[in-house]
């Protein structure tokens, strides 16, 4: 009995969340679960809420959140501050990742490593290392990378890279990958997808915000879910992206209007 409450909360689960920035309503009654070691696709065309859900669900301050609740592992996260978030597990991969001039990769992967430590202590610098070029070579990623200052002077290939070797250290329960295929080629978009994939596992669960289905030819999601209007109006397997690809999103909008 308890393995089984463990696996039913092993869970990221949004429910009926409903999100405005300002007075303009944008997420209406969204639910969705995503357990551990499953992928999810969120698709839908611009303005629908795919980049409104991330930031929600990181915290940012602009996305008020009127009523709802999202529960990682059975916890609500609502009230935690961002950093909260980020520290009980989850990782969220920008669109636009900031440029932080003066600072080294190695040394921002480290801080946001130590503030995750018991008060007082700090990683052992030989072992996080060790780590940090592991995860590096598995990643293929040049070792010189991270002396360069955080996403200064990045392609947008290096930034969407930096992104995952950043979520590969963090090691989180839940990543939310918001549009990581925005303005990468097919080289750089390869790149990011052979990560993600190398960090797939039953201790992770994913979610994958896309515009596009050439992303989910290298990153196949377990499901795929269009959203419209705020809401999800269809979920399928992979292939429904395909469909989305053929018949582009205007019969989306016939389906959102029909269940209106």
């Amino acid at each position: 009995m308890i393995a089984f409450l463990d696996k039913m909360t092993a869970t990221l689960d949004i429910k009926n969340l409903n999100v405005s920035i300002g007075d303009k309503p944008i997420l209406k009654d969204f639910s969705l679960t995503v357990p551990k070691g499953e992928v999810h696709a969120i698709m839908g065309p611009n303005g629908t809420g795919k980049s409104t859900l991330a930031k929600a669900l990181a915290g940012h301050p602009d996305y008020e959140i009127t009523s709802g609740d999202a529960l990682m592992d059975g916890q609500s996260i609502l009230e935690m501050e961002p950093d909260e978030r980020s520290r009980e597990g989850l990782f969220m991969a920008f669109q636009y990742p900031m440029e932080i001039p003066g600072v080294t990769i190695a040394n921002f992967i480290r801080a946001a490593l130590n503030a995750r430590q018991p008060e007082g202590e700090e990683l052992n610098a030989p072992a996080y290392y060790k780590s940090l070029y592991e995860k590096m070579d598995m990643l293929k990623i040049d070792r010189k990378f991270t002396s360069r200052s955080v996403n200064d002077g990045f392609s947008g290939g290096e930034k969407k890279r930096c992104e995952i070797l950043q979520m590969a250290m963090l090691d989180p329960k839940y990543a939310i990958l918001d549009e990581t295929d925005s303005g990468l080629d097919i080289d750089a978009l390869k790149v990011v997808a052979d990560g993600v994939n190398s960090l797939r596992g039953d201790n992770m669960g994913a979610l994958v915000i896309t515009h596009y289905q050439r992303l989910l030819e290298y990153i196949v999601p377990d499901h795929v879910h269009v959203l419209f209007d705020g809401r999800i109006v269809k979920s399928g397997d992979k292939n429904l992206a395909l469909e989305l690809e053929e018949k582009g999103y205007d019969w989306v909008k016939q389906l959102a209007e029909t269940a209106a």
